[in-house]
C-alpha cells in the first residue's frame, strides 16, 4: 500500500516538495512505451511499459492530412513503418524546422492510409522480431487504452504527450496543439492533479496554451542548438540560455517543469566517464520547476562507459542527483534498480 501511495504522490506532484515530507521516488516514464523491447509508439509497446511498472507512458504525436493525431516519433515515418514498400511514390523532400528532410511524411497521408501501415523497429541493433505486426495508433486509441488499463489495474497511469514540430504543422494548417488539448478534454484530463504532462521542444506553443489549461506543461531542453520557434523569430537565444537563473525563471512563467537531456544533469567526458554533476536540478527546483531527464537506455551504444555496463547504475545515479523523473526505453530495469 505504501508503494502504491508513493507512486500516486509522484504522479500528482511531479516534483519533490520539502513541505510535503519525504520526496517521492522518481517517475518512471516509458519512453515511447517499452521501446527497448517493442517497436516504439505502438499499443503493444505502451502495454508492455505498463506491465513492467512504468508510472507514465509517452506518446509523441504528429498529424495526418485529415487532422487526426497519431503516435510517431517524427512526422517522417519511413524509419518506423513499412510506408516505403506500401507507398513508394509518396517519397518527397520537405523543409522541417529549417532542415531538408527526405522521406515519407504523416501529413501527406489520411488516417485510413496510415492504418494500412505496420510499425517496425527503428534501430538496427535492436530486435526486429515484431516488425510488421502492429499498426500505428491514434491518440484517442491510446487514451482509451490507458483508461481501460487504469480500470483493470486499479491505479492511475500517466500520459506524457509531445507535439512534434508544432510550428511546422501549424504552417500547414494542421492544429496539432489545439487538437491535443481537445483530445485530453474529451477524456476528462483538465486539472493540474491529472496525471498528464504536455511537453515540447518549442516554446511558443506552450506559452500560447498556458492561459488555456491547468494541465502541467514541460519545456524540453536539448544540450545544444535552440528551439525551432526561436530560429523562426530570429531570437538568438539557445537552449543553454534557458538554463541560466534568469532563463529558468522565465521558463517558469509558461511551464511547470523542464525535460533536459540527461548530460545536462550528469555530464559525461569524452572517454565516457562521469564528470562532476551540474547544479541544474537544484537550480530548476529553486525556480519552481520539476526535472524529468531523457533518455536512459541499456543498449551498449547508448549507456556511458562510466556505468560499467550496469544500466541500473545510471537509474540510481539520476535518483541520487534528485531528478523528479526520467524517460527510459527499459522500464523494467528502472523498476528493479529503484527496488520498486
Amino acid at each position: 500500500m505504501r508503494l502504491r501511495t508513493l507512486c500516486l504522490v509522484a504522479l500528482v506532484t511531479g516534483a519533490a516538495d520539502s513541505s510535503r515530507g519525504p520526496e517521492p521516488r522518481p517517475l518512471i516514464i516509458g519512453h515511447r512505451g517499452a521501446s527497448g523491447y517493442r517497436p516504439e509508439h505502438t499499443i503493444e509497446s505502451y502495454r508492455l511499459a505498463i506491465e513492467q511498472g512504468a508510472d507514465v507512458i509517452e506518446p509523441d504525436l504528429v498529424m495526418t492530412r485529415d487532422r487526426v493525431l497519431v503516435a510517431r516519433h517524427e512526422n517522417e515515418i519511413g524509419q518506423t513503418t513499412d510506408v516505403a514498400t506500401r507507398f513508394p511514390e509518396r517519397k518527397r523532400t520537405r523543409i522541417i524546422d529549417g532542415e531538408s528532410v527526405t522521406g515519407w511524411f504523416a501529413e501527406d497521408f489520411t488516417l485510413a492510409e496510415i492504418k494500412t501501415l505496420r510499425a517496425r523497429e527503428r534501430l538496427p541493433s535492436r530486435s526486429h522480431a515484431f516488425d510488421g505486426r502492429f499498426e500505428v495508433p491514434t491518440f484517442d486509441e491510446i487514451l482509451s487504452f490507458v483508461r481501460a488499463e487504469e480500470r483493470r489495474l486499479g491505479r492511475r497511469i500517466g500520459v506524457y504527450p509531445e507535439t512534434k514540430h508544432p510550428s511546422h504543422h501549424e504552417s500547414l494548417d494542421l492544429p496539432i496543439t489545439d487538437s491535443l488539448l481537445a483530445a485530453l478534454e474529451r477524456f476528462g484530463y483538465r486539472e493540474r492533479e491529472d496525471p498528464v504532462f504536455i511537453q515540447s521542444f518549442e516554446t511558443a506553443n506552450l506559452r500560447r496554451i498556458r492561459p488555456r489549461t491547468r494541465l502541467r506543461l514541460v519545456q524540453l531542453i536539448e544540450d545544444k542548438g535552440r528551439p525551432a520557434d526561436f530560429s523562426a523569430s530570429n531570437d538568438a537565444r539557445t537552449y543553454r540560455d534557458l538554463l541560466t537563473a534568469d532563463g529558468l525563471r522565465e521558463v517558469a512563467t509558461w511551464a511547470d517543469g523542464i525535460g533536459p537531456f540527461k548530460g545536462l544533469v550528469q555530464p559525461i567526458g569524452e572517454d565516457g566517464e562521469l564528470l562532476p554533476p551540474t547544479s541544474l536540478v537544484a537550480d530548476a527546483h529553486r525556480a519552481g520547476l520539476f526535472v524529468h531527464v531523457w533518455t536512459l537506455r541499456a543498449d551498449r551504444s547508448f549507456l556511458p562507459a562510466g556505468y560499467r555496463g550496469d544500466a541500473g547504475a545510471e537509474v540510481r545515479r539520476m535518483a541520487e542527483l534528485g531528478v523528479d523523473g526520467f524517460f527510459t526505453d527499459f522500464p523494467d530495469l528502472a523498476v528493479a534498480a529503484l527496488g520498486r
